[in-house]
């Protein structure tokens, strides 16, 4: 069950049950998100490149600072894209408004997304992980029902300054993906990452699951690759990856991606089991 957090004091039908959800600890940090605002350029320009695209960040937190950067990014890409934060917290909105400029602002808002037109991408990051395992089918859900034709959902969790993150790919038919970003230096092990996955597995990296048996493969694929370490990083995660292909792990992405320290598995690779 989604819970109602904040009445909406807004116009119009989609407002008036009043923003949904509960507040996050709304921590920030510049350059947190980037590896999700690198993933959008550079895979999803099809999607964000032509037309006046909506783009929503959804619980920005209490710095509006992530969602400039999105801004600022997706513009160099479009430039006519509008950005929309939205927070259930309305001093974190008041505080926002001096960010705000033409194409992008802030609004109090939460599950319902009260932004039009609806939008091509909702980046949610951070979000969920404070609901229930069982919350997350709904959220999503309501999310998807947000999206313009052809819109995807981005939800997912990253550590504090944004070195590792975790996100899933949704769409309107469901979860389509689980992409994991790492910076490699200083990587012992790509199970590392397993803190930062989603609401929706990151309880479920436990024998028996799918989601175990990839961190599984891949320690053991990066394992393997240590032959080539001394070429570099990149050229170990690439090994790495290569290596779970020819195991036939589904991965999405290819090598311009890899050398990023970036990978994407289909979902159903890595679904829960029941």
């Amino acid at each position: 069950m989604v819970e109602k957090a904040h009445a909406y004091k807004g116009g119009g039908a989609r407002n008036a049950r009043g923003p949904q959800g509960n507040p996050t600890r709304g921590t920030t940090h510049t350059q947190r998100m980037r590896r999700v605002d690198r993933w959008l350029t550079g895979t999803q320009a099809s999607l964000l490149r032509h037309g006046p695209a909506k783009v929503v960040d959804l619980g920005f937190g209490a710095s509006p600072v992530t969602t400039v950067e999105m801004f600022t990014r997706l513009r160099d890409l479009n430039p006519d894209i509008t950005v929309t934060g939205l927070e259930i917290e309305p001093a974190r909105v008041a505080e926002a408004q001096p960010a705000a400029e033409a194409g992008l602002d802030f609004r109090l808002g939460g599950f319902e997304v009260p932004v039009r037109p609806d939008p091509a991408v909702i980046r949610a990051f951070n979000v969920l992980r404070q609901y229930r395992e069982e919350d997350v089918a709904d959220v999503w859900t309501l999310l998807t029902s947000r999206l313009s034709p052809g819109g995807i959902l981005v939800e997912g969790t990253c550590d504090e300054i944004g070195r590792r993150a975790c996100w899933a790919t949704v769409d309107a038919t469901g979860p389509v993906s689980l992409t994991l970003s790492t910076r490699l230096a200083g990587l012992e092990e790509p199970s590392e990452l397993a803190e930062r996955l989603p609401k929706a597995l990151i309880h479920r990296n436990v024998p028996g699951e799918r989601v175990h048996d990839l961190f599984t493969a891949l320690d053991a694929a990066w394992a393997r690759a240590s032959v080539v370490a001394p070429f570099g990083l990149r050229q170990r995660w690439r090994a790495m990856c290569m290596d779970l292909v020819d195991q036939g792990w589904a991965l999405l992405d290819g090598p311009h991606r890899w050398r990023l320290g970036e990978l994407t598995v289909a979902w159903d690779q890595v679904a829960p089991l029941d």
